[in-house]
Formats: structure tokens, sequence, C-alpha cells
């Protein structure tokens, strides 16, 4: 059973790392310089809306079912797309949040995320541009 787990998350992050790194970022123009992956759950989890430094995030995830999205839920918080869905949908129900606006595409996110100083988004190290900061990397397996 160990084995097929192994196998199976070895088939799941060999297209991600042919396409390179997993970034979290924001805009050159935002004034947060880094985030501990602690802070980037608490962000994309709904716990908390302002950055550290006290600025308001505005959170953007990608379109459901793309591979992206699902890889990063896995390596943030070690959930699936569904269980992350569940989640919102309990915190959409009691009121209490609601889920990081979702973007069609990378380069939609991306273009969101120069559009204001305050978004922080997830990317490929591949769709990486001069104009975003990296905030946080994910550690390769």
């Amino acid at each position: 059973m160990k084995y097929l787990i192994g196998l199976l998350t070895l088939i799941l992050t060999l297209p991600l790392r042919a396409e390179g790194d997993l970034l979290v970022v924001v805009s050159r123009e935002s004034h947060v310089e880094s985030l501990t992956k602690s802070e980037v759950v608490d962000l994309f989890m709904g716990r908390y809306v302002n950055f550290p430094n006290g600025d308001k995030a505005k959170v953007f995830d990608l379109a459901p079912k793309s591979e992206l999205k699902g890889l990063f839920y896995q390596k943030l918080v070690n959930r699936t797309e569904a269980q992350i869905n569940a989640y919102w949908a309990r915190l959409l129900f009691s009121g209490r949040n609601t889920p990081p606006k979702e973007t069609e595409s990378a380069d939609q996110l991306i273009h969101e995320l120069l559009s204001s100083r305050h978004g922080i988004g997830y990317i490929s190290s591949q769709d990486l541009t001069n104009s975003l900061k990296v905030v946080y990397r994910f550690e390769a397996l």
C-alpha cells in the first residue's frame, strides 16, 4: 500500500516538476516581502484577511479542477480539492467567510495580482514575471 501511495504521489507531481516549482506570489508593488507557510495557510484558508503587516489581502485561486490548484492545496494543507470545497461550503453556510476569488487561468491570476498591490495567488515558476514577487516557495519533494 505504501508503494502504491508513493507511486501515485510521484505521478501527480511529475507534471509540475517538469513545469517548475510552485510559488506563492504578490505584485512587485506589494509591501509584503515574504510569508511563512503558516501565514500562507491562514490567508488561503480564510483564517486571516490581512497580511502580517496589516495590509488587507485579496486572495486569488485558480479555476476548479486545475492541476495546479489540486497540487497547491495538497502541498499547503494536505487536502484534496473536494475537501477544500467542503471546507469553504461550511464557512459560507455559517456566514464566517468567503472563498478566494477564482480566476480561469494563470494569466488571469497574474493580471489580477498586477491590478492590486494587495493581491496574492499561486503559480508555477514558469509563469513568473518580473512584475511579481515570490513570497513563499514550496519545497520540492
